[in-house]
């Protein structure tokens, strides 16, 4: 097992590596000067001459990416914050640390002083989001797979496929219509301030509510389907015709074989809960890490882009690694393979 976990471990490692790269090369591809997007479209074309030979950038593209490299890892001392360069970027912790994702000219601020807070924002949301459309799924998941065709079966059948097709702009949309123009008993936007009427509770209503129906159809359908398979095993018939207790049948041989499949499932809701809730955020005003990540990217930040796309693989991966390692404990065959 151990083999198995740093095994895992280093095919993290490269794919970051790898991931970065080419974060980093498309950018550096991409249309327009490398110092002018670094410093944004109202720097002067003297602080874009001397941004460009200050870091090299007619250097060859490994030299640059592995510059890059060393400035985030904190081997080398970042270059925007030589006083010699006029630019008045600053960072706190210093200009020499690991991670150092550089200056976020979006912002006018260092990417760390922003990225963190718009993540654990997002944190909050999906957190919260994932703690309703986990127990509801299963629950509703293997309830209906325990009576493959029956009304609830058939309701979730066609609940979960309607919840799923409906974007999530739409029911954004069809939500504000109810409860925020027709109702008026919630806030239209989620920006987290504090206001006398609208309470922190209140405000992530909503954005929840969207998240939840969005994704509770596909996790409960895929609960579902592993539990009608299941049920048609023979152990499960065997188990029955013993005489033992249907709920014992249920919860002792059924229930841990039927979440194997779906256990993937609902951990790769976790990236999508973090780094794809851009059309919830924008739609609701939440100031969160997916609508930075589009704010940015409109803008042209490349620093502030390529740290928040570093982050969104990592956990993705950081995600795949638990998966596989629960995976295992889920199903005892696995650690013999």
């Amino acid at each position: 097992m151990l083999f198995f976990f740093l095994r895992r471990v280093v095919m993290l490692f490269v794919t970051m590596v790898v991931a970065s790269f080419f974060v980093f090369a498309l950018y550096e591809f991409s249309p327009g000067n490398v110092a002018s997007k670094t410093l944004g479209p109202y720097a002067t074309q003297a602080q874009k001459d001397i941004l460009y030979e200050k870091l090299s950038l007619g250097d060859p593209l490994l030299v640059r990416y592995g510059r890059w490299v060393g400035v985030l890892t904190g081997v080398i001392a970042d270059p925007l914050q030589d006083p010699e360069l006029g630019l008045n970027f600053s960072d706190p912790r210093g200009d020499q640390y690991f991670g150092n994702f550089g200056y976020a000219s979006l912002y006018k601020a260092p990417v760390n002083d922003i990225i963190w807070d718009r993540l654990g924002n997002t944190l909050v949301l999906a957190g919260i989001a994932f703690a309703i459309i986990v127990p509801l799924s299963l629950v509703f998941g293997v309830l209906s797979g325990m009576r493959e065709g029956s009304v609830l079966d058939r309701s979730l059948s066609y609940t979960g496929i309607t919840l799923t097709s409906i974007p999530e702009f739409a029911s954004a949309t069809f939500l504000m219509a109810i409860f925020v123009a027709w109702l008026t008993i919630l806030p239209g936007t989620s920006g987290l301030q504090s206001f006398d009427e609208w309470s922190w509770a209140s405000q992530m209503v909503l954005p929840v509510a969207v998240l939840v129906l969005y994704d509770f159809g596909y996790v409960a359908r895929m609960v579902r389907g592993s539990m009608v398979e299941v049920m048609t095993k023979p152990y499960i018939r065997t188990a029955v015709l013993k005489g033992l207790p249907y709920k014992t049948v249920i919860l002792r041989h059924a229930l841990r074989n039927a979440l194997i499949t779906p256990f993937t499932v609902i951990l790769l809701q976790i990236p999508f809960l973090i780094s794809g809730v851009v059309v919830t955020e924008v739609a609701f005003g939440y100031p969160g890490f997916g609508r930075m990540l589009l704010d940015a990217a409109l803008f042209g930040d490349i620093a502030l882009v390529e740290a928040a796309t570093l982050i969104a693989v990592f956990i993705a991966v950081s995600t795949q690694l638990i998966g596989d390692v629960g995976y295992m404990y889920i199903n005892p065959r696995i650690r013999f393979t």
